[in-house]
């Protein structure tokens, strides 16, 4: 379908790709990966024609019909409608339905076999083309997308960027290509149209490429992995988590090989040196210096994986309540966001919003970070919390004539100029890189910079609204890792399905105008989530079933559900604040026993033993209390 042989591409004096191949067959679904600035992007641009190669050849069939979705997609303006916008993928449809409307109306004066002719050719090419059914097609996808009926009415300019991109997607995939080129697919897509899309994808018969950094989409889209890596193209059978293994197999054999070869190395050129001066050696010491010129070298691994080891402090605890939400409701001309509803926040919640677009998650993390003072009911801070707020409108606060080092130290003064050196080294900010200016950056590397401000600050409480933006894999995953060290409160918005399923510890989202709350990881909420719908069905057809036989009087409540779902949250607050308190039991006794008038002394330290033991087993009853409590309520919710 597509052959690469031998691309080498330079910007100045860089070989961003040196002699590298790939082949692309009918029917791939590939994930093209690799850390920011390794030329992904360029290459799609390369396989399109936007860019030509230094040397080599990209190779193709002329007919071959490809669909490109990149960021500069963005750009384009319209004043139509978003399904006008969408069906300008059929082109020849339009083009004919445009001239039967001429000739039909030709036909009104002229009755000439010609026209009639013409009219029917035309109709019979429209009808092989399947156009009768454009405009379905295209209300199907944009509804797969998000947009409801009335949406599709609107002008694309009434839309905003994240949207634009979304017709632009549905638009080529109206288009049928042999081949998709995604660049970020899902980068301005909420969960349900990540999910809608994957189930696209999936079906789709062309082949696929995919530059992405959500590892979930890649494994449940691609069938291979190509990495962009040191101007190479690397290719591994199998979906993202297969070439994580791979990967680690490889790279184990390579460390492998790369140490013995040095072994070798450094013993021969102990040979040379030892008879170089000898003149009946002198042959030998050539032949051997002339073998090790054309030893073919083994490179050694790179460490692509750092780990985060800075110690994100705060000055001082926040109380038990971090936020508090009462009687809130939020709405805007015409559509109701949230409707007298409560919740709270409390110390060491790590939530994650999520929900569909237009339901009001960044509404809400407005409300609760205090950017949003047009709600009514009351939203309150708890004892001492210290809150930081992260959006992507933060990128435009950083001061682009600072160096980035200079920007932590204005931004966190507290912290020494070693510590920030190694946040910065957290996000991939190594060496010299700290001193660029912060205007030179890309819009991956300046959401990294902020990101570090973030977690710098001195904040028991984090609002973190899409953080994962421009962020690579690796990136990811040193945020990732940042939040899971992270000892305060947080809340965050997100589609990485991955990022949210490694740090939540409750799911927050909007049904009804109202704050739900499942109390649990972002999986266990899938499972659950994906039993409520599967049950739903069959309730409302019980529910049918009563309707139709009236003379069954209909049950009666026995029980209040609202009344007695509040008395079992009321029981699992009291369960979680028992846990919470005999945790740090525990971590007190811990530090007891570490004591060294504790371990020399054996009849304190079995004490101390025998204490700890009695609050191990007492922290085991109380989790499966709560566990029990959180089913109960889960199917009253239900």
């Amino acid at each position: 379908m597509i052959a690469i042989n031998n691309l080498t591409f330079e910007i100045g004096s860089r070989a961003l790709y040196d002699e590298a191949n790939w082949h692309i067959k009918p029917g791939d679904k590939t994930g093209l990966i690799g850390a920011n600035g390794t030329g992904k992007t360029t290459l799609l641009k390369l396989i399109v024609g936007d860019y030509s190669p230094t040397s080599g050849t990209i190779s193709m069939a002329k007919d071959l019909k490809i669909g490109y979705l990149n960021q500069d997609l963005l750009s384009y303006q319209s004043n139509k409608s978003i399904l006008h916008v969408a069906m300008e993928a059929f082109e020849r449809q339009n083009q004919l339905h445009t001239e039967i409307e001429q000739l039909l109306k030709k036909l009104e004066t002229d009755y000439s076999d010609d026209i009639i002719q013409k009219l029917s050719d035309k109709q019979t090419e429209f009808e092989a083309l399947d156009g009768y059914s454009i405009e379905y097609r295209a209300h199907e996808i944009l509804a797969g997308l998000g947009f409801s009926d009335n949406d599709q009415k609107r002008q694309l300019s009434e839309f905003s960027g994240g949207w634009r991109m979304r017709v632009m997607l549905a638009r080529i995939l109206l288009q049928a290509p042999d081949i998709l080129l995604l660049d970020e697919p899902t980068n301005h897509l909420d969960l349900p149209s990540i999910k809608w899309l994957e189930s696209y994808l999936q079906a789709f018969e062309g082949a696929i490429i995919i530059v992405s950094h959500d590892r979930y989409f890649l494994d449940r889209v691609v069938t291979s992995i190509v990495e962009s890596k040191r101007g190479k193209l690397v290719q591994y059978a199998g979906n993202y988590s297969f070439y994580l293994e791979e990967k680690t197999l490889r790279e184990e054999i390579q460390g492998n090989q790369f140490k013995n070869q040095q072994a070798k190395i450094k013993q021969e050129e102990r040979l040379i040196e030892r008879f170089r001066a000898k003149a009946s050696k002198a042959k030998m010491v050539q032949s051997r210096i002339k073998a090790l010129e054309r030893m073919e070298k083994v490179d050694d691994v790179d460490d692509y994986n750092p780990s985060v080891n800075f110690r994100f402090k705060f000055s001082k605890q926040s109380g038990r309540h971090v936020v508090r939400l009462e009687n809130v409701s939020k709405s805007y001309p015409g559509i109701p966001i949230l409707d007298s509803t409560d919740a709270i926040i409390e110390k060491g919640d790590k939530i994650a919003l999520i929900g569909a677009n237009g339901k009001g998650k960044s509404t809400l993390l407005r409300i609760v970070a205090q950017a949003d003072s047009g709600f009514t009911g009351e939203c309150e801070t708890g004892h001492n919390v210290t809150q930081t707020f992260f959006a992507q409108h933060q990128l435009e606060a950083l001061h682009l004539d600072n160096e980035i080092i200079r920007e932590l130290q204005l931004f966190a003064p507290k912290h020494t100029e070693t510590e920030l050196r190694s946040i910065l080294g957290c996000f991939l900010f190594t060496g010299d890189d700290a001193f660029k200016k912060i205007r030179v950056l890309s819009g991956g590397e300046k959401s990294r910079v902020a990101l570090a401000k973030a977690l710098t600050a001195d904040a028991n409480f984090l609002v973190l609204d899409e953080p994962t933006n421009h962020l690579d894999i690796q990136s990811v995953n040193i945020l990732i890792q940042a939040l899971t060290q992270f000892e305060g409160t947080f809340i965050v918005v997100s589609h990485d399905r991955y990022l949210l399923d490694n740090v939540a510890n409750k799911i927050w989202y909007i049904e009804d105008q109202k704050i739900k709350q499942y109390p649990g990881t972002y999986q266990e909420y899938e499972e659950w989530q994906a039993k409520r719908v599967v049950t739903a069905p069959a309730k409302a057809k019980e529910t049918k079933s009563a309707k139709q036989e009236p003379k069954q009087a209909a049950p009666k409540k026995t029980d209040d559900k609202e009344r007695q779902t509040k008395k079992l949250n009321k029981e699992l607050e009291g369960i979680e604040q028992r846990i919470a308190t005999v945790e740090q039991a525990m971590k007190d006794a811990e530090l007891l026993m570490a004591l060294e008038s504790t371990y020399a002394d054996k009849t304190k330290l079995d004490e101390a033993s025998r204490h700890y033991e009695t609050l191990k087993k007492e922290l085991q009853v109380l989790q499966n209390q709560w566990e029990n409590l959180a089913e109960e309520i889960m199917t009253l919710e239900a």
